[in-house]
């Protein structure tokens, strides 16, 4: 798959991709360590009909941004269909932000999700984090709700 519009070329993660891809996941998820972007790029190299990575290129082949996503079948927060194609991750390098990178990236992610059936595209992002609400209204998400998210361990006494 191809997607061009306004000099931006967009295509599969592949293999090959491995050192850029994680160069700009790393970028956009610090906190975690090497060795798990190593295995989730695997697997999302293993699973294409569930998994979606996709790299934008410049005129001279240089990555400059990618998209993660996923089908969920299971509850996505604000959505009434299933199944959903869900953005997990984007992020553009700086260089090449506001130049449409990021919006075709999202284009093609919901060309994807339009063939494998979906009729709701959905994302989300930290309460705190500005610049992806930005981002995301202006690609057309409409935000659905916010949550706050608990945990409990189960080995510590109450």
């Amino acid at each position: 798959m191809s997607f061009e519009p306004s000099m931006v070329q967009v295509t599969h993660a592949r293999q090959d991709d491995e050192a850029g891809w994680l160069a700009l996941r790393a970028a956009l998820w610090p906190d975690c360590p090497t060795a798990d972007h190593r295995s989730e790029i695997a697997a999302v190299l293993a699973e294409p009909q569930r998994l979606l990575a996709l790299m934008a290129l410049s005129d001279a082949g240089e990555i400059t941004g990618f998209a993660e996503a996923s089908l969920r079948h299971d509850y996505v927060n604000g959505c009434e269909t299933s199944p959903v194609v869900f953005l997990e991750g984007i992020f553009v390098t700086p260089a090449f932000r506001r130049q449409g990178v990021a919006r075709a990236l999202v284009a093609a992610v919901a060309a994807w999700g339009r063939k494998l059936g979906c009729r709701e595209f959905a994302s989300d992002a930290r309460a705190d984090n500005d610049a992806s609400h930005a981002m995301h209204a202006a690609l057309g998400f409409a935000e659905t709700e916010r949550v706050v998210f608990f945990r409990k361990r189960l080995d510590e006494t109450p």
